[in-house]
């Protein structure tokens, strides 16, 4: 018994001193004002009430499909834009973005708050741009750095932007996926900083480089490059259609319509999109949760205690070396797994609607048709557990354009603006999540209702095949707000 206590509190050490933490904590524990019941109750109350107005509203009006949206190239804000060329503008500072990043990562501060790399692609880009895209629309497709730097080499080589050979169909959005999965990986795990950073914007480049010269311009962009599947997702929900007119002649079009309503557009058909979608969802789930003391007590004590002791050592400190080993083996693992058993705990969920309902559609019709009722709750997840980061450190950007290299310049005269640290308030912050995931859930719940209005037959079968979506839109909004509730462990 004694050993146990001694083992159990070495390991308690181990907990401590396992591994760095940064991401989205502020350093205390913050305790709720009420108990975390009551808001998981009022969460699950929230969603069901919910449920049960979308029964009584009219089911013919909800069901007739919606409009497309209405052009607006020809509004005075849109032809005053042209007039000034205000696209080939961000084109030039998203190339110019690209380019510094790579050169102050090189040449600039080590320090990754000192150099303008870190904050620039971490939080204005990967953060910022994100929630940009939600009300502009589909923005990065016409200003990818990396398909500007496609088409500057097409000037030399005409022929390059068509590929050399076809994109297998086969390999759909799963080249995109693994390229995202690397991504999250390298984000969460590798040891970051300005010069790793830049080394890293190089092979994605030439990575980018070689697979349109491989593939083609349009099906890279479309099917590969990770960045432009991701941006076109969120900009699924966004009040602006935009769709940029082509290099290889296709046309395109700027609309107007009503947000989120690109939800319920035509469904994507293949299935490795869906899976794409599940890792937006999984991924933050998984960054949020694998910080948690909950997740690495699970680890290095229930998993220690239970049988790794056997694998290692019963001693602790000796153990430690494999111990250290294995949790990172373990953590990729479960990243990398993440999307697929989402998979298939949605699948599963489908599967008990189709059968309440004995609907004739496959069971991948069905999945696919629901796909992008997930995104709203994609969205919440990402903006809840991340936009402190934009109040926190995406207002330093400020005084790093000003001295993007660390070097005492003072290129626009606000190298000294905005140094004073911010830190939001916890009980605000709390809340502000609460309503995000809230929020994020019910809009799937009406946009799945929607789905299942449009495809089924009858407004019994619809409401059937509800049933089981409503259940696991609760275990999602409970398990959301108990992540984000957990103490981190550092």
């Amino acid at each position: 018994m004694q050993s146990r206590y001694v083992a159990t509190v070495l390991g308690l050490f181990l907990i401590a001193a396992a591994t760095p933490c940064s991401a989205h904590s502020f350093g205390i524990v913050y305790t709720l004002p009420l108990p975390f019941w009551l808001y998981a109750w009022a969460a699950v109350a929230a969603l069901i009430a919910s449920f049960v107005v979308l029964i009584y509203v009219d089911q013919v009006r909800l069901a007739s499909p919606g409009t497309t949206g209405r052009e607006i190239h020809h509004i005075a804000l849109v032809r005053l834009a042209k007039r000034f060329k205000l696209l080939g503008l961000l084109k030039a500072l998203s190339l110019g973005a690209l380019l510094l990043c790579i050169a102050t990562g090189f040449w600039g501060a080590s320090s990754p708050y000192g150099n303008f790399n870190m904050t620039f692609f971490w939080i204005v880009f990967l953060l910022g741009f994100s929630y940009g895209t939600l009300f502009f629309g589909d923005l990065f497709a016409a200003i990818n750095p990396w398909k500007l730097i496609a088409d500057v080499i097409a000037r030399i080589f005409p022929r390059y932007i068509h590929g050399c050979i076809r994109y297998p169909r086969i390999l759909a959005y799963w080249p995109a996926l693994a390229l995202y999965i690397a991504f999250i990986w390298l984000e969460l795990f590798s040891q970051s900083g300005p010069r790793r950073l830049a080394n890293l914007l190089v092979v994605y480049t030439a990575i980018n480089v070689l697979g349109v010269g491989l593939f083609g311009r349009k099906y890279w962009f479309k099917y590969v490059e990770f960045f432009s599947v991701f941006f076109r997702l969120i900009a699924i929900m966004a009040p602006i259609d935009y769709k940029p007119r082509e290099s290889c002649g296709e046309g395109g079009h700027l609309r107007l319509r009503v947000p989120f309503s690109g939800v319920l557009t035509e469904p994507p058909r293949q299935v490795s999109l869906l899976v794409f979608v599940l890792f937006m969802l999984s991924s933050t789930a998984f960054d949020g949760l694998h910080e948690t003391v909950v997740w690495k007590k699970l680890f290095w004590l229930d998993f220690y205690h239970g049988f790794l002791q056997y694998w290692t050592d019963p001693n602790p400190f000796v153990a430690y070396a494999s111990m250290s080993r294995y949790y990172g083996y373990w953590q990729s693992i479960c990243l990398i797994l993440s999307p697929f058993l989402y998979f298939l705990v949605f699948a599963g969920f489908i599967a008990v609607g189709k059968l309440l309902t004995q609907s004739a559609l496959t069971l991948k019709e069905i999945l696919l048709k629901f796909t992008y009722t997930l995104l709203p709750i994609a969205l919440v997840y990402h903006i809840a557990h991340y936009y402190t980061l934009v109040q926190t450190q995406g207002i330093k950007i400020v005084s790093l354009a000003s001295d993007p290299f660390g070097w005492g310049s003072n290129w626009f005269g606000t190298a000294d603006w905005l140094h004073r640290v911010f830190i939001p308030d916890t009980n605000s912050t709390w809340h502000i999540q609460l309503g995000l995931i809230i929020a994020g859930h019910i809009a799937s719940v009406y946009f799945s209702h929607v789905v299942a209005l449009r495809t089924l037959t009858t407004q019994r079968n619809a409401v059937l095949s509800q049933l089981p979506l409503l259940l696991l839109m609760l275990m999602f909004t409970v398990s959301g707000l108990w992540i984000l509730s957990q103490p981190v462990g550092s």
